[in-house]
């Protein structure tokens, strides 16, 4: 495990830009540690001073007492604020990073990792880890400052007595090291006991229907308790290895305390201390309980906090970017070629596309059938480089995809699907995504996809929010939406993914027409299980366990009494 430096050493490129606030925390940590030697010594000089019948004037007493924790008071405000407005540019930099590695990243990443862990991640532990750090760094910082003062302090009046409190410290930090090792491994797991129970939630949220249907409520609840309660097990046993710290370094100061006591007195006696330095000595001393068992107590935060911040390192600097060429002609003609392509999803699975080679002339509408599992869907998503083929190339205008810049090659692809994905935004949002487009383009957008005069009728218009996904749409203009963002980006190559499959017969014949405009002059790849939507396809592909058996057009492929044919008369007769 690396040591503690190399581990907060990775927060500098987050914090470095906060120079001011980091430099105001450590100026107040400076000042509060330089003024709390001066409570003992100026107790000290009361004593010698004040009450064995000195000459001190008494006015000075109160305005020493009240300028002193005045300045204290000050200086704390300042090194709290000043780290915590650091802390908060750091953490607003550390999800900015995280947030745009995780849209940058290979497709991989999203098959390794849940949503709701790396949620979790962004919002939750980047927030809680650099709070705590910012807490805890403040607490190291400024009481090992005032450690080394009433240190220096205690050296001045006594450094015999002194070194019997210095040999606390190494005892103290062999402690710590070992207990601080269980407490990073156990929060490690906690932390992915806990991403494993925010997953139980996830599903559940997402599948609640089904859930009831099937009346799985109770096991879906054990499956919860089961998780939960390892959560809690992980954190009494991070409880425990935290907690000991404290009472053991107490014990150890309490046997030094003692000692030291015993000292003084016995020097005292030999008339070697006065009243005044012995009291001083003593009131330095148990200062020094404070700070020591401040930086004891803060090995568990520190702990938690840097785990959680480096789960969002890690997942900045572990995740490998999508990587491309540098090809970019602005706008391709959309022709494709597969050569000898093969993917496995695992090395020792078979095969989801095998030795497929295929030619797609640009302008030609393909429409891919087969049974499930015939390869249709990984066909497609072979060609914007969302899966990687395992052997064989693909070309896009007579170029290899993994030459093409990764950003150029997608703007040539639109994707209309079964599973509409929609943004709790507003309709001209989800039209654009973020686009620069004229308003006149996004109405003639809806208006091709026959969605504009329903889109009028709204309250706001276009700036009329749809909810959650499209929550507060029919699942026909759901559809339509995601088509006129397709028409919208006018991309030269189309992919309908069963666009049309969850909707019924008024809806489809709207969303039909909606994609005929969409299909015109455009290359397109159509997968369709309603084989009546595809009569008209320029050729269709018969797939099956992820070989092309078959292709010609509707026509010819009914003649030839094939996969094709079989599927179709399976339709006809339902």
């Amino acid at each position: 495990m690396p040591n503690l430096l190399q581990r907060l050493a990775r927060l500098l490129p987050y914090i470095r830009h906060s120079r001011t606030g980091l430099l105001a925390a450590l100026a107040g940590a400076v000042v509060t540690a330089a003024t709390e030697p001066m409570i003992p010594a100026l107790l000290g000089r009361l004593l010698d001073q004040g009450f064995a019948g000195g000459n001190m004037p008494l006015w000075l007493v109160p305005v020493v007492i009240i300028g002193l924790f005045a300045v204290r008071s000050l200086s704390g405000f300042v090194s709290q604020y000043g780290l915590s407005w650091a802390a908060n540019r750091a953490v607003l930099k550390l999800r900015e990073n995280m947030f745009a590695r995780l849209l940058a990243s290979t497709p991989a990443l999203f098959t390794q990792h849940t949503a709701s862990g790396m949620t979790n991640t962004l919002v939750y532990e980047a927030q809680n880890g650099l709070s705590l750090l910012a807490g805890t760094l403040l607490t190291l910082v400024r009481d090992s400052l005032v450690l080394v003062a009433l240190l220096a302090y205690l050296l001045v009046l006594n450094w015999q007595l002194t070194l019997i409190v210095g040999l606390l410290f190494p005892a103290v930090a062999l402690v710590m090291r070992a207990l601080g090792r269980r407490l990073h491994r156990l929060t490690v797991e906690g932390q992915a006991a806990t991403d494993s129970l925010a997953y139980v939630v996830e599903e559940n949220m997402l599948a609640w229907r089904i859930v009831r249907l099937h009346g799985a409520q109770a096991h879906q609840v054990a499956r919860f308790f089961e998780r939960a309660d390892r959560v809690r097990r992980l954190v009494i046993k991070a409880v425990v290895a935290g907690g000991t710290m404290t009472p053991v370094t107490q014990l150890l100061a309490s046997c030094a305390l003692s000692v030291v006591i015993v000292i003084a007195l016995w020097q005292s006696r030999g008339g070697t201390t006065t009243v005044g330095e012995f009291t001083a000595f003593v009131t330095a001393m148990l200062q020094l309980v404070a700070p020591a068992k401040h930086l004891s107590d803060v090995m568990a935060p520190l702990t938690r906090g840097l785990a959680a911040v480096e789960r969002g390192l890690d997942l900045i600097e572990k995740s490998p970017i999508e990587s491309g060429g540098s090809h970019d002609p602005g706008r391709a003609r959309g022709e494709i070629r597969f050569d000898n392509v093969s993917l496995r999803y695992r090395d020792d699975g078979t095969p989801a596309v095998a030795e497929l080679t295929l030619q797609v002339r640009a302008g030609e509408t393909v429409a891919l059938v087969g049974p499930s599992g015939a390869g249709k869907t990984t066909l497609v998503n072979l060609l914007p480089r969302f899966i990687e083929p395992t052997t064989g190339g693909i070309w896009l205008d007579g170029v290899p995809l993994r030459d093409w810049d990764i950003i150029a090659l997608r703007r040539q692809f639109a994707l209309v699907s079964q599973d509409v994905v929609l943004f709790n935004d507003t309709v001209a949002a989800n039209v654009t995504l973020g686009a620069a487009m004229p308003l006149e383009q996004v109405r003639a957008a809806l208006a091709a996809a026959n969605l504009l005069d329903f889109v009028d009728g709204l309250p706001q218009g276009l700036d009329t929010p749809i909810g959650h996904n499209g929550s507060e749409l029919s699942g026909g203009q759901r559809q339509r939406l995601a088509i006129a963002r397709a028409l919208a980006k006018d991309a030269p190559v189309l992919i309908l993914d069963e666009a049309t499959s969850a909707l019924d017969s008024e809806s489809e014949r709207a969303v039909q027409e909606a994609l005929e405009r969409l299909m015109q002059g455009r290359t397109t790849l159509v997968i369709a299980h309603r084989l009546s939507t595809i009569e008209h396809a320029d050729r269709v592909l018969a797939l099956e366990a992820g070989r092309l058996v078959e292709q010609g057009t509707h026509a010819e492929l009914l003649a030839r009494g094939g996969l094709y044919a079989r599927l179709h008369a399976m339709q006809f007769r339902s």
